[in-house]
């Protein structure tokens, strides 16, 4: 390699590592403003005194270089679906194709539940890290403590409302808005380990041993408070797909990591000579001129941290929808440029409320670190359980290899998720109650369509049986072009069924499509479609789309001239204005009584019946999923007994 492409190599992993600081790292950098808090004045603080602060100082020491450094960054990050990262894209990679074993199928549970308590993290990162961020007011003066609520409210509800243009240009401050906050709480942390430098002993693992054997339970749960400081690993391997490992792993070590060491030895520091301190470890260490710019900084870096755990929600919903799991929503793109950068009204306006109600009803981070950390826990031991499938069946790793790293990882993980368990009367309630309606949502959608596909096949009529008698009968034909888009490709979708039925003409060009999801974030555009003549003017396309993309069936039809011409078929390009679709809406009739369980898709109780219902009603109309253009679109519809 040459000098010139060395360098040019080191300046975009230099701007991949700055942006991936600002969207990978936004989470766990803000866990300065309220982790060590918790630990000493939270709902299980401990005394200030020199043993419990350099335990305490261990086990956050050795917990990030553990879980961030060792579990995600050595070996989770390589269990990646095609570049991408997150707990759907490692469900995607165990999913089987065929029916799962009783085994294989409650891990898919597993990772539906994980991937619902990840909407539970967002609601609370968002109202933490605002309200971490403001509180420094009150230690500026207890008079701006009443404005402490309002103004962390004001400021969510602000960025809630941005979201709708996009996060292209605040996206780009970003990366800089991270790399000043890591710089300055380098400094704050410089300055308080120059009080005390001998809190560097932490580093020692006996002192974390030492802490855990003599205060016991206490101990024990303090891991509630102590888990703050990696909630934001789970983050860090959902975006990998937005920069990749090596960047990712550049910014952590050279930057965020060695930050928040800093932070962290130089609250320690403070305390051993400020107990009093133990209210807000981190304000305090603040110089007094510097309070209010403090402030300011720290709530920008919150506000990118939240915009991370939003914009994550977005694509987890997005992948949702193409795997299956959960009902058509509006997707709006808000760059022409960047696929990933979209928006969901009703995702964002579920967050935000929920984000408002946690800040009116909370009040203060600590009431809110109180419901903090089950939710990361939970999913922790899922993807630990995920990881150790991928390792043996996709990696080939022997069960005393895979099995030994796995025990290891659930060790830590069932530890902190045990000393949050305690949580839940104070709070954890909360995110276990959002994750588990949307694992209810998730799971009634998908087992709802597969009922509703079975209906659907049985009412498809074979291509063996259909074409043939269409060739012994005299139906008009009219120029254009019609698309039955159909999810069963095997036969004559019952939407044209129905239009011959009713109409009894067809146009002089059919063609049956159907838009397959497949397990793999992008799908090559050489891959994009396929297309079968089966004579008579009919065609058989289907379109293949990834978990990371939104289908647009006007943009894909425009490559099938090209496919009919490699085929053989000489065809005229296929023009919107004169194309026709036709689409199918089915109306669900919930009988009274039970209905027997079907081997293709299980028992279905009557009340989830009704609650898919309800949700296929509400669901984004296929012509604006599909960027149908609507005044070309005819919808048929057709009740059915569901």
């Amino acid at each position: 390699m040459s000098h010139d492409s060395a360098s040019k190599s080191r300046r975009d992993l230099a701007l991949l590592a700055l942006g991936a600081l600002g969207v990978v790292y936004g989470d766990i950098g803000t866990s300065p403003l309220y982790a060590l808090k918790e630990c000493f004045s939270g709902h299980h603080g401990i005394p200030v005194n020199r043993d419990n602060v350099l335990g305490v100082m261990s086990l956050v020491f050795w917990a990030m270089n553990f879980v961030v450094s060792f579990k995600y960054i050595s070996f989770v990050m390589k269990a990646d679906n095609r570049g991408e990262g997150g707990i759907l894209a490692l469900l995607a990679l165990v999913r089987p194709a065929g029916t799962p074993t009783r085994q294989r199928a409650a891990l898919i549970g597993f990772a539906l539940f994980g991937a619902a308590l990840l909407y539970g993290d967002g609601i609370i990162t968002p109202a933490i890290s605002v309200l971490g961020a403001v509180e420094g007011l009150g230690v500026a003066t207890h008079a701006l403590d009443r404005l402490v609520v309002p103004l962390s409210a004001l400021i969510l509800t602000v960025l809630f409302f941005m979201q709708r243009h996009g996060t292209a240009r605040v996206g780009a401050v970003f990366g800089p808005v991270m790399l000043v906050w890591f710089i300055c709480i380098s400094l704050l942390g410089l300055r308080g380990i120059a009080t005390d430098p001998g809190v560097l002993a932490a580093v020692n693992p006996w002192y974390a041993y030492h802490f855990m054997r003599v205060d016991g339970l206490q101990g024990f749960l303090i891991l509630g408070a102590v888990v703050l400081v990696v909630t934001g690993g789970e983050a860090l391997y959902a975006d990998m797909g937005h920069f990749g490992r090596p960047p990712i792993r550049a910014a952590w070590f050279t930057t965020a990591l060695p930050a928040l060491l800093l932070n962290y030895f130089g609250q320690s520091a403070w305390l051993l000579n400020h107990p009093e301190a133990a209210a807000n470890p981190f304000y305090s260490l603040v110089p007094e001129w510097a309070l209010y710019p403090m402030v300011l900084i720290a709530t920008m870096a919150a506000i990118v941290a939240s915009q991370a755990l939003i914009s994550g929600a977005f694509s987890l919903t997005r992948q949702a929808v193409q795997l299956g799991y959960s009902p058509r929503v509006t997707i709006v793109h808000t760059s022409a440029k960047e696929s990933g950068q979209i928006y969901i009204p009703q995702v964002n306006q579920a967050l935000w409320v929920g984000c408002i109600a946690l800040v009116l009803g909370m009040r203060s981070s600590s009431n809110l670190a109180a419901a903090y950390g089950i939710a990361v826990t939970g999913t922790m031991i899922i993807t630990t359980l995920l990881f150790h499938t991928v390792a043996r069946d996709r990696w080939g790793w022997g069960i005393w290899r895979a099995g030994l790293l796995t025990a290891v990882f659930l060790f830590v993980d069932v530890a902190f998720f045990g000393a949050n368990f305690v949580k839940i009367a104070a709070g954890g309630w909360i995110p276990l109650a959002v994750a588990f309606a949307i694992y209810i949502l998730m799971t009634t959608w998908h087992l709802g369509r597969k009922r509703l596909s079975a209906i659907v096949a049985d009412n498809t009529l074979p291509f063996g049986l259909f074409l043939p008698d269409l060739g012994k009968r005299n139906i008009p034909r009219v120029p254009g072009t019609a698309v039955f888009l159909t999810s069963e490709p095997s036969g004559a979708p019952p939407v044209l069924l129905h239009h011959l039925k009713h109409n009894k003409v067809l146009h002089e060009r059919v063609l049956i499509m159907s838009v397959a999801s497949e397990e793999i974030p992008q799908v090559a555009d050489d891959e994009r479609i396929s297309c079968e003549s089966l004579g008579q003017g009919f065609y058989l396309v289907k379109a293949r789309y990834g978990f990371m993309e939104t289908p647009d069936v006007p943009k894909v039809l425009s490559l099938l001239p090209g496919e009919l011409e490699e085929q053989g078929h000489h065809t005229s390009a296929f023009k919107v204005q004169d194309t026709s679709f036709y689409l199918g809406r089915e109306t669900l009739i919930v009988g009274k009584k039970a209905l027997k369980a079907d081997a293709r898709f299980g028992h279905m109780q009557r009340w989830r019946r009704q609650l898919f219902a309800l949700m296929s009603r509400n669901a984004q109309s296929a012509t604006a999923f599909f960027q149908l253009p609507p005044n070309r679109v005819v919808e048929l519809g057709a009740q059915i007994q569901y």
